[in-house]
């Protein structure tokens, strides 16, 4: 039987460049599992530094440490996922992705005449959302958030 050594905690904050503290908060949140050697240690798998880069990456998208875990949760434990395991939980970002360079790109190209106009709220912006029509769709300005303006 070949003896299995893992990562310490130590070396993967070390390769990771996260905090101790961060590490045990993500195993906490179930993103990883590490395993514990005949001394008790923690010991945490060479996919592990994968898992918890792409956790570091999509946070730096934007999404939640429940997006992430159900993501992550499609991927094999305790052994190295698979370009093609990688591939598949990409797609269940890219969609996401997609919406957000929309959103952005929609704020980035009107935001400035929404600053410009200084009356700073949609219900009174006779031009741009007339009776304040934007409201039905919820709080927050919508026109700004995706939403099409009704014309």
């Amino acid at each position: 039987m070949a003896v299995k050594d893992g990562l310490s905690i130590g070396a993967l904050a070390t390769r990771t460049g996260l905090a101790v503290s961060a590490i045990r908060y993500y195993e906490a949140q179930g993103l990883i599992r590490p395993w514990r050697n005949a001394g008790g240690q923690r010991r945490f798998e060479r996919a592990d530094l994968r898992r918890l880069s792409f956790v570091m990456i999509a946070q730096q998208f934007g999404f939640t440490l429940p997006q992430i875990k159900e993501q992550l949760d499609q991927l094999p434990h305790g052994c190295a996922p698979t370009k093609a395991d990688w591939v598949r939980i990409s797609e269940g970002f890219r969609e996401a992705l997609d919406a957000r360079i929309t959103t952005l790109t929609n704020l980035r190209d009107n935001l400035d005449g929404c600053i410009g106009c200084g009356c700073l709220s949609l219900d009174v912006c006779a031009l741009y959302n007339p009776k304040d029509r934007a409201a039905q769709n919820g709080n927050g300005p919508r026109y700004l958030m995706g939403d099409a303006p009704q014309r």
